[in-house]
């Protein structure tokens, strides 16, 4: 019964952790979608603000593989828990003082440069939670179980985007636009102190990682960094590629499909946040199907199922973007963010698996955000120029590419790694 009780402490803590950094993740991103554009930035055209808007959410990801240096570093010295805590701490104490920040009306260049830095230290917790939360589920996994544990984690990014979006359509559905964007779009940021409290909370009850305390103090003098890069490169390589089409497919399909279909298409806000509230569900059970299978399978054979079907969903983007049907575009949303739980689920349990112990929170953290950078920091900015001079056409094929990539990366990790 205590082994029972613990693991449910520990899927627990992966899946309301998570859940919390990503919703404190998902509202910047709605919120740039939306708003931030002309709150923040020099009015010189809106499609100005809204690529500067993009940008400063690009900041993250260039945030979060020093943030998987540094909690890595620490995860792996002074172990998994402390190091959750802490990057919990930082992620949603930025997120908070987002919700306060000045516009650029009232402190001019003052509030984009203080806009961009909250945002960088969203990148930095975000970084160092990831790794850990992935750690934590499949160290503590029973043996043929470790796929199935480590999507708890996974499932902490709908759960998130589902209560990020979520709050943004109530808020919106009941205020104007006048008051949304002079002071609604805050409440989402300030509510985090509340769900940061519940992570820490169930944080705090949790004991050390098994693998973790059954290393050899010895070997948790080594500078982590060093000996990643010394003994596991190639790993470390392959499981950067591996992951650059989930993170492709899903900003393509939230964050840029939400300015583009109430910018461009002209749909309403609520309406199309309404879709996508919908869609991310597709989003969880691809994420609960996959683990099944990686565990009946291979992690990597679900993985490159999935970035198959990446390809194929990417050619056909374009078509029911332009059949000028939201019901076509929902559709669209619902297979691609299906699809993206299949290369989002098993990712939690593969990339642990290719590095030792010693170097596993920082391995697994840093192939997982730089290939963040790679395959979704510049999406919805790269994805809206491309709409502009070419069409949603070429964003289809954008994402086909990322699929193609993260094919190359699971082609190239070594069968030892995998099986």
């Amino acid at each position: 019964m205590n082994v029972y009780r613990q693991n449910a402490r520990v899927l627990t803590a992966s899946l309301v952790g998570t859940a919390v950094e990503f919703y404190d993740f998902y509202i910047y991103a709605t919120a740039a979608a939306l708003v931030f554009g002309p709150l923040f930035f020099p009015a010189e055209s809106p499609t100005v603000q809204h690529l500067a808007a993009y940008a400063s959410f690009a900041i993250a990801f260039i945030a979060r593989p020093v943030g998987a240096t540094l909690f890595g570093h620490f995860g792996d010295r002074v172990g998994r828990k402390s190091t959750l805590v802490a990057s919990l701490l930082l992620m949603g104490g930025a997120t908070v003082l987002i919700g306060v920040l000045p516009t650029y009306e009232s402190a001019g260049w003052i509030a984009p440069a203080l806009l961009c830095l909250m945002r960088f230290c969203q990148g930095l917790g975000l970084g160092g939670e990831w790794g850990g939360a992935a750690l934590l589920a499949v160290e503590n996994a029973p043996k043929g179980y470790e796929a199935r544990f480590g999507m708890f984690p996974q499932l902490g990014a709908p759960v998130g985007f589902f209560a990020a979006n979520g709050l943004f359509l109530v808020i919106s559905s009941v205020l104007s636009d006048a008051d949304f964007a002079a002071w609604g779009w805050r409440i989402p940021f300030l509510l985090s102190a509340v769900l940061v409290g519940l992570g820490l909370w169930i944080r705090f009850r949790l004991s050390e990682s098994p693998v973790f305390a059954a290393e050899d103090e010895e070997k948790h003098r080594m500078i982590p960094i060093v000996e990643l890069f010394r003994t596991h490169m190639r790993e470390t390589l392959a499981g950067t590629f591996a992951v650059i089409a989930c993170f492709a497919l899903y900003y393509l399909a939230t964050t840029f499909a939400l300015g583009y279909g109430t910018g461009t298409l002209g749909y309403g806000r609520q309406q199309f946040l309404g879709v996508q509230l919908f869609a991310i569900l597709f989003m969880a059970v691809g994420i609960v199907v996959a683990g099944y299978a990686a565990d009946k399978r291979t992690s990597r054979s679900v993985l490159m199922f999935g970035c198959f079907c990446a390809v194929l969903l990417g050619t056909v983007m374009g078509l029911m973007f332009s059949a000028g049907s939201l019901f076509v575009i929902g559709l669209f949303l619902c297979v691609a963010l299906f699809t993206m739980g299949l290369v989002y689920g098993p990712i939690a349990e593969l990339l642990p698996r290719l590095f030792k112990a010693r170097v596993r929170y920082t391995g697994a953290s840093i192939a997982f955000n730089v290939g963040g950078i790679v395959g979704g920091g510049f999406a919805p900015a790269v994805a809206q120029g491309l709409a502009d001079s070419g069409g949603v056409l070429f964003v289809g094929l954008y994402i086909s590419g990322a699929a193609l990539l993260s094919l190359f990366g699971l082609m190239s990790i070594r069968a030892e790694r995998v099986g």
